[in-house]
Parts: C-alpha cells; sequence; structure tokens
C-alpha cells in the first residue's frame, strides 16, 4: 500500500483500542494522504472502560474520556451515537443506523463484544442489568436510588458472575449503599484466573467485605416483587436469594454480526478471523480487539487489542509488525482486595512445577509455576498481596535467575527480579511498552521522572498495575547515567511522593491503611503520613478530619487552626481579593472584641485573630460561618491566599478588574491541597503593587489581558516568578493555571514549593510551556479535569466540621476534664491589645490580663 495516500479509513466501533488506533495513526502516520471517520454508538467520547467504576465515585463520562485531543485532528471525524450496521464490500460503504453511507479504502472492525447472560425467566424485569457500559453504570445508580426511595430500605443484590467485572459489581453495589451477593455458577470465585487455592483465599476475603458468596450454583429464575420489578432470585441448586436488583456478569461474545452478514470468515467460536497482519478475510478489512478471532480465540482483555491496533497501523504505514497470542494477565481492582494471575495458573505446560505459600492468617496466598528444572517462570497466582506481579509478569517465560521459593518468602522476597530486564520485556502491556522504550524515554528523550515517562510512551495510564516497576526502571536508568536519584519518601515508602501520587490516583486508593498495605511498610511516621493526607485530600478523600484521615494530620490541620507559641490557635476567615464588607468587619471586631483576641490584617490582605482556645475554636466558627464566612485554611498547605490591588474599579492606571480576577481565582482554588502551601498576586497594571511576581503564581495585567508568571516565592529563598503565558483572555488565564497547579500537586515532592519545582523542572520554563500552555503532551484536558472536580466537590472544612458532633469532640483543652483551660496562659498588654506575657513579664504589680471576656448573647 502508498503509505502517502492511505485514502479514506473507516473504523467501526469507538471504545478503547478503536481509540488507540487513531492515536497511533496520527502519530506515526503521514501528515496528508488520508482521512479517518470513527463511528461509535455511544454518545461520548471514547472512555476508559478499565476505570468503569469509578463512575460510582463521581467521575462523570468526561472524566474518563481518553485523550480527547485526538479529535481535533482536522484529517479524523467521530461519529458518536451511530453504528455500522452493514457492510458493503463489493462498493466498499458501510452504512450506518442513521442511514448515512460511509465510503472506505481501509475498514478496520472495532466492534467490541456484548455481555452474555444465561438463559433464565425474568432476565427482562425491571431491575435487571449488565454491566458493560456508561449507560449501564448511570443505568444502576439511578435505580438504586429510585427503588430505594420507593422500598424506604436499602436494596439488596444480586450480581450473577463472579468473575473480574461480577466482583467489581458488587463492590460497586456495595458503595450504593446496597447489600451484595455473588452468584458463581463455578466452585470458586474468578475461576478463570485463579486456581482452587487462590479462589479460596479470595472467597474469605469478599466474605470479609460482608458480600456474600454463592458458588457451584448459577440464576435458574428471576421473580417478581408485588409492584412489578424484580424481587426474588431462584439458584439451580434449589434455595433462592431476595433481588431488588440484579447485574449480570456471567461473560462477554465477540460482536461480529455485521462481518457475518458480509460474508467475512468467522470463527468456530465467534469472532472475525484474523491472522497475524490482522487482516480478515477481505484485503480491504481488518479486525482488532475483542471481535478479532486469532487462532480461534477472541481476547477480552485491553492490551491484546492495543497491541492489534498497533499491528494495523504499522501494516498501513508499510512495516512488518505482526501480532501473537499476549500471554494472560489479570489483576482484580474496584474492590479494595489484592488478587492477580498470569500465565500458566494452572499448570498445564508439561513437567510444570507449583511452589505456592499460603498464609492462612494474613490472608494471603502466592503461587509460582516454573519449568521442570525451576528456572523458567510460566505463571503466577497472587491473592492479599500482589506486590510481586508487576515485577515477575514481564519475567514471564525468562530465566528467574533466583530459587523460585525466595520470591515468596514472607520477608518480602529476597529473588525479586533487578530492572535490569531485557529492552525487549514487555513492561506495560495494556500499551505494549517494552523495558527498552522506557529506558529510551530517559536516555533520549529527557523524561527525569515517572510522570514525564507515562507521557512520553504512554507506560502505565491505562489500568496502573505496571507504576512500581516503571518507576524502578527510570530510577535505575537515572542512575546508570550518574544522575542521582532519591527513592525513598521515608523508611516507610521507597518512592517519591509524585510517584505515590501516581499509584494512588491510578488504583483508587482511598485511606492511609489501603496505601500503606499496597506500597509500604510499617504504620507510618511523621513524614509520610501528612504527605499521604495531603495525597488523599487532593484526590476528594474525604474530610481531613475524618476517621480515616484524622491519625495522619500534622498539629495544624488536627485544630483546623494554626498552633501559636502559646498554645493558642489563630483564627483567620477567607477575605476573597481582600475585598469585605461592612457588615463582615464588624462581626470580625466583634468577635475579636468577646473572645479578647488580639487582631491584626495579615500581609494577605486577610485579617487574623489570634490567641484562641482550642474549645473556643467552635464556637467562634459558627459566629463567622452564620456572617457568611468561610475558613481561609491558614492552617493547610493549600491555597492561603489571591492577594490584588484595586485594579481598573478604582485605580487610575488600572487596565484590568484585578479584583474581581482576585476573587475568581481564589474561589476556585481555595481548599485545594498540595505538597506546600502556595499564593497568588494579581495586579491590575505593570506597576505591579500586587507584587504578583513574588507569589508561586502571579498575574499582571496588561491591555490586552493578562500574563501569567510563575515559580515566585518570598521567604527564606527569595524567588522571581518567570513568565509562562502573555496576553491571556479570562478563561485562558484560568485554563493554564488549572493545568499548572494540577501538574504541580501531581510531581512536585512533599513540602516543595513551586519555585524549587519550576526551577528543577526538566528543560526548565520552555519545557512547562509547552506542555501547560501549548499541550504538547496532550494531558491539558485531564490535569483541567482535576481542578474541575475540586471545584465541584469543595466544601469548607470548618463548615462540615460544625454540622459533625463526632468531629466537635476533638476541640478540647484537656480530653479528661472538658470543662477545664490551661492554667498557664498569661498575656500581658501592648499597643492596646494583648500577647502572650514573656517569662518575667508578670508580677503582682504587672498581673495576668484576663483575655477572655464574657461572651454577649
Amino acid at each position: 500500500m502508498n503509505t502517502t495516500q492511505l485514502g479514506r479509513i473507516v473504523v467501526a466501533g469507538a471504545g478503547m483500542v478503536a481509540h488507540r488506533f487513531v492515536e497511533q495513526l496520527i502519530a506515526r502516520g503521514p501528515q496528508d494522504g488520508w482521512t479517518l471517520t470513527v463511528v461509535g454508538d455511544e454518545g461520548h467520547l471514547p472512555y476508559d472502560r478499565v476505570h468503569l467504576s469509578e463512575f460510582f465515585d463521581g467521575r462523570s463520562p468526561a472524566d474518563l474520556a481518553m485523550n480527547p485531543s485526538v479529535w481535533d485532528d482536522p484529517r479524523v471525524e467521530l461519529v458518536s451515537d451511530d453504528r455500522v450496521e452493514a457492510i458493503d464490500r463489493d462498493a466498499q460503504f458501510v452504512h450506518t443506523r442513521s442511514g448515512g453511507a460511509i465510503a472506505y479504502d481501509t475498514l478496520v472492525l472495532a466492534t467490541g463484544s456484548w455481555p452474555w447472560s444465561p438463559r433464565a425467566e425474568g432476565t427482562d424485569l425491571p431491575g435487571v442489568f449488565s454491566y458493560r457500559t456508561m449507560a449501564d453504570v448511570a443505568g444502576i445508580a439511578a435505580w438504586i436510588a429510585e427503588r430505594e426511595a420507593t422500598l424506604g430500605r436499602p436494596l439488596r443484590g444480586v450480581v450473577v458472575g463472579g468473575g473480574l467485572l461480577g466482583l467489581e459489581a458488587a463492590a460497586s453495589l456495595q458503595k450504593l449503599g446496597a447489600h451484595a451477593s455473588v452468584v458463581e455458577f463455578a466452585d470458586r470465585l474468578m475461576n478463570v484466573q485463579l486456581d482452587d487455592g487462590g479462589g479460596q483465599a479470595l472467597r474469605v476475603l469478599i466474605s470479609d467485605m460482608g458480600i456474600d458468596v454463592h458458588t457451584s450454583t448459577g440464576a435458574s429464575a428471576l421473580g417478581a416483587a408485588a409492584d412489578g420489578p424484580v424481587g426474588t432470585m431462584a439458584l439451580t441448586d434449589g434455595s433462592e436469594l431476595p433481588a431488588d436488583i440484579v447485574i449480570f456478569s456471567t461473560g462477554i461474545r465477540p460482536r461480529d454480526r455485521i462481518a457475518r452478514e458480509s460474508g467475512l470468515a468467522i470463527g468456530e467460536r465467534g469472532g472475525v478471523v484474523v491472522g497475524p497482519t490482522c487482516r480478515t478475510s477481505d484485503q480491504a478489512v481488518w479486525a482488532i480487539g475483542e471481535c478479532a478471532s486469532y487462532e480461534g480465540e477472541c481476547t477480552g482483555l485491553v492490551a491484546p487489542g492495543n497491541v492489534m491496533a498497533d499491528v494495523v497501523v504499522g501494516q498501513l504505514l508499510g512495516s512488518d509488525l505482526t501480532y501473537a497470542s499476549q500471554p494472560a494477565g489479570a489483576k482484580l481492582k474496584g474492590v479494595g482486595i489484592d488478587a492477580a494471575s498470569f500465565g500458566d495458573v494452572f499448570a498445564l505446560s508439561p513437567g510444570a512445577l507449583e511452589v505456592t505459600f499460603a498464609d492462612p492468617v494474613a490472608k494471603t496466598y502466592k503461587k509460582l509455576v516454573v519449568s521442570d528444572d525451576a528456572k523458567i517462570l510460566l505463571g503466577g497466582v497472587f491473592v492479599g498481596d500482589t506486590t510481586l506481579y508487576p515485577s515477575l509478569r514481564p519475567m514471564l517465560g525468562r530465566a528467574l535467575g533466583a530459587d523460585p521459593s525466595a520470591f515468596l518468602a514472607p520477608e518480602g522476597g529476597a529473588g525479586i527480579p533487578s530492572t535490569d530486564l531485557p529492552d525487549d520485556v514487555v513492561v506495560c502491556s495494556c500499551a505494549n511498552v517494552t523495558a527498552g522504550t522506557i529506558r529510551g524515554a530517559v536516555t533520549e528523550h529527557g523524561c527525569m521522572d515517572v510522570g514525564a515517562v507515562k507521557a512520553c510512551t504512554k507506560a502505565g495510564t491505562i489500568c496502573g498495575s505496571c507504576v512500581p516497576l516503571v518507576t524502578k526502571l527510570v530510577n535505575a536508568t537515572l542512575e546508570k547515567a550518574g544522575i542521582e536519584v532519591s527513592h525513598a519518601m521515608c523508611e516507610h515508602f521507597s518512592m517519591s511522593r509524585a510517584e505515590l501520587f501516581a499509584l494512588v490516583r491510578a488504583e483508587g486508593l482511598r485511606t492511609f491503611t489501603e496505601v500503606v498495605a499496597a506500597h509500604g511498610t510499617g504504620r507510618g511516621c511523621v513524614i509520610c503520613k501528612p504527605a499521604v493526607a495531603s495525597i488523599l485530600a487532593s484526590q476528594g478523600a474525604g474530610h481531613v478530619l475524618s476517621r480515616e484521615h484524622i491519625a495522619l494530620q500534622d498539629t495544624n490541620d488536627h485544630a483546623l487552626a494554626n498552633m501559636q507559641k502559646d498554645g493558642t490557635y489563630s483564627v483567620i476567615p477567607r477575605v476573597p481579593g481582600g475585598e469585605i464588607t461592612p457588615e463582615k468587619l464588624m462581626v470580625i471586631a466583634q468577635v475579636a472584641a468577646d473572645f479578647g483576641l488580639y487582631t491584626r490584617v495579615t500581609g494577605a490582605q486577610r485579617i487574623g485573630m489570634f490567641g484562641a482556645r482550642i474549645d473556643q475554636l467552635p464556637e467562634i466558627w459558627q459566629r463567622l460561618i452564620d456572617a457568611g464566612m468561610e475558613s481561609g485554611q491558614a492552617y493547610g498547605k493549600s491555597l492561603r491566599a489571591v492577594k490584588s490591588c484595586v485594579g481598573q474599579s478604582w485605580c487610575r492606571f488600572g487596565v484590568q478588574d484585578s479584583v474581581g480576577m482576585g476573587i475568581r481565582l481564589e474561589l476556585r482554588y481555595r481548599g485545594l491541597r498540595s505538597p506546600h502551601k502556595f499564593k497568588f498576586g494579581v495586579s491590575g497594571c505593570a506597576r505591579e503593587c500586587a507584587e504578583a511576581r513574588g507569589k508561586d503564581v502571579g498575574i499582571i495585567a496588561t491591555d490586552k489581558g493578562w500574563n501569567v508568571y510563575v515559580g515566585g516565592n518570598g521567604g527564606f529563598t527569595p524567588r522571581h516568578a518567570e513568565l509562562l503565558a502573555e496576553d491571556l483572555d479570562d478563561d485562558r488565564l484560568v485554563q493554564v493555571i488549572d493545568r499548572f497547579l494540577a501538574l504541580y500537586i501531581r510531581e512536585a515532592d512533599r513540602l516543595e514549593r513551586t519555585a524549587p519545582w519550576v526551577a528543577g523542572y526538566p528543560g526548565g520554563i520552555t519545557a512547562l510551556r509547552k506542555v501547560l500552555v501549548e499541550d504538547s503532551l496532550g494531558l491539558g484536558a485531564e490535569l483541567e479535569q482535576t481542578i474541575a472536580e475540586h471545584v465541584e466537590a469543595y466544601t469548607d472544612e470548618w463548615a462540615d466540621t460544625l454540622a459533625d458532633p463526632e468531629k466537635l469532640k476533638r476541640f478540647v483543652s484537656f480530653v479528661n476534664l472538658p470543662d477545664e483551660h490551661d492554667p498557664d496562659l498569661a498575656y500581658t498588654s501592648e499597643r492596646g491589645q494583648v500577647r502572650p506575657a514573656r517569662a518575667g513579664e508578670i508580677s503582682n504589680n504587672n498581673p495576668v490580663i484576663a483575655r477572655t471576656i464574657e461572651v454577649r448573647s
């Protein structure tokens, strides 16, 4: 085929594999000579189906959308909410559901699969679902909310199918407040991926979650409730379960109807027959992903589908790249339980040996399958602890280099392979990225951390299970190049904060217990606990004083206030842009007077009140919040304030509304947790009265819009911020700042301010400008969505605390004497206000000042 004239390419299907095909063709194809039309039957952009269950965590289709920038290419057209219904192979047209006819020179079938369910009476009742698409999960959520309101009680849910997706569905039911049962026809859960020992271990863990497990039985009939929807499930063993909602997750079948009807060769077990080039029986038609049958097998995983997509792109461009069966591997996700396997799980290879370690107390099970000489790794099973999975899976079919039993040793596996993997070893099977490609990203493309390598290679961006091994490879390559790498955040975590952030985000971890169990050791320390608390808070994992997170917080976050030298606290309400009404000023003044607080205007244009006892904080904040104010989060590693001049509203030199922009930015980023505190400045003209270039983010008005500077700070090591972008309109300014903050939060080290982070960014401000302003890595939409999720989820921490009696119990001076106060607090007068007394200042002639007066009712 003439690679400069690929002609008209049509892709039937718009799932993850189709998206991969589009990405690869854009990246590797010629600049012209081709057009690409993708026809998808869902009304959304192609989304990450691997993380479908995150819909129940509040992620929308837009949040899960895969790199949307590919659809901006003028050569590419996405036709959504439609479907290819027929293929005219003679005329080389496809006909769509909407009545369209699209001509092709090359047709790629990426139609995926459809969920199969066994024949059983009542499967058409309301309340019966599959678990496959965005529409499915949205329907499940809506049904539970509606039916729960009707019945006035939590629903009783049943999932038919105990495989990967079935267990994920059961966990999602629990997350939505329903009770979950799992019915599995085989004798164990995940029967395709786990052996008997692994299945038994998994059953214990799933049962511990409160999910009922029924194996060796199936659904024979569904019965209706009195008002019509599903209400019961009869099982083949003669028993019956209550079932207000039923989810079938019993397998998939290739969606091959249009191929079958057009006369293409179909496999005995379904699927469009393809060879090593992924070409079908028609030279102009190719098939990739779940609809393709290679050597009689159809894959149900995204990784082999992505390889197929790469093969077809390569073939179209004239390469000899071919497809071969991919080694099987699977990892349970979205459930909160570790289970994974790869390769010859059942030791079916001739002479295969099994090396097993089971710990019923720790509830873990590990097995390696090796060759008859115990040297070559053939497979593995891990339940309860999958630490070895990402390191061992790439070694499949290769020499272990150690006694297999050493890998399974309770002390952590002394024989874990080093990162000196051959270049051709596939490290990220989802994106088909080899160890050599990852090393090349470091040595040839200047990627200096895991985040940059992920952006460059796409390794670790889909399921995330390979991130630990990617991290090791990156660090080893940097060290080999003579670049010093800090591996450990502390003794409990062997990776940096940025690497841990990526792992927590990829795996959806929500508590410190989950994080340390998955990626750390021990119980944590004063270094890692606040760092993990920040990571969890920046990803919306819950209130900092919730039971899951309170033990992680440092002193200030414990009290939602900054502790002062005498053990009292500061109270600093938010004053966006420094703008405050007289009414609010009077409330602040009255509170300060009633509680005898030292009061001053801060350098960030806020009003600080100092000297409040911990037991007084709730009452003080109740009065401030009742007056329409909220926490200024002066205690948090987060946005402190946005300082602004009066701008064009009052100043004769102002050219933009700096106060209005300051307020907009402060309200957008308030409460955004980050590796360190950060500050903004907005100046209405070049006279720079807000000192914007001394801030983490500085905005200076021009007659054309706004210039934005990043990475400045005062403090111990002052630094001027550097120009990132010029003459931006309001919305574009916010977009660029969104991207900057989201990237900083992801990649900065613990307690690293923006100044050293920007200064140390590989390639400096020029490279950062390409990433953030020009979106060279295609991360823009993803970074913006991070901030959008924060804005949507924001609530005032003090308002939430006041509404929760359990949290309020923390605000006492002495736990065992809640009505007593610190007797050592002593104050003297200075410039008409109180301050803590110094040693020797209190005497009979200079008595202690009674700081707190009777509070007016």
